[in-house]
């Protein structure tokens, strides 16, 4: 094996090294996230735990607190993670990034997981009904097939 080929990167070669995970608050996010960090901790990857803060153009037009609000439910997300993280420190070790990005869930998480090199994709299923008809992003994420997708209920 050359020097040049050992050092380019490859997914999947020896077990996930970064497992994304997509969070919004919702319970099901949540569950993905809990699986996630069990799978992280199994595998001895990194957990990189990715809320999609959402632009709303026509609520900034209007004078809503947009980034306000997004940003206080990115807080609460890194809060209720660390909260667990510590009471299952010592016996449940894993280690675990927090990260935020801008737009729409589907291409945040796109951009997450092509930045962090991704391994594996975790979300939770949708809980809108509207999803059914149009497609979730864990659908979307799904049929991009760039990376394996573990939708959790």
């Amino acid at each position: 094996m050359t020097e040049q080929h050992s050092q380019q990167f490859e997914r999947g070669t020896d077990g996930p090294k970064v497992i994304v995970a997509g969070v919004d608050g919702s319970d099901s996010s949540l569950r993905a996230a809990a699986y996630a960090g069990g799978l992280a901790r199994r595998q001895r990857a990194l957990l990189a735990v990715v809320y999609v803060q959402p632009v709303l153009a026509a609520g900034a037009a209007l004078g809503a607190p947009v980034a306000e609000t997004t940003d206080e439910i990115a807080e609460d997300l890194v809060a209720q993670i660390r909260e667990g993280t510590e009471r299952s420190k010592g016996i449940f070790d894993v280690r675990w990034e927090f990260h935020t990005f801008r737009g729409d869930p589907y291409n945040g998480l796109v951009r997450a997981a092509d930045e962090l090199k991704a391994d594996a994709v975790i979300v939770g299923a949708s809980e809108q009904a509207g999803h059914r008809i149009v497609g979730s992003v864990a659908v979307r994420l799904v049929k991009a097939g760039r990376w394996p997708v573990t939708v959790v209920p």
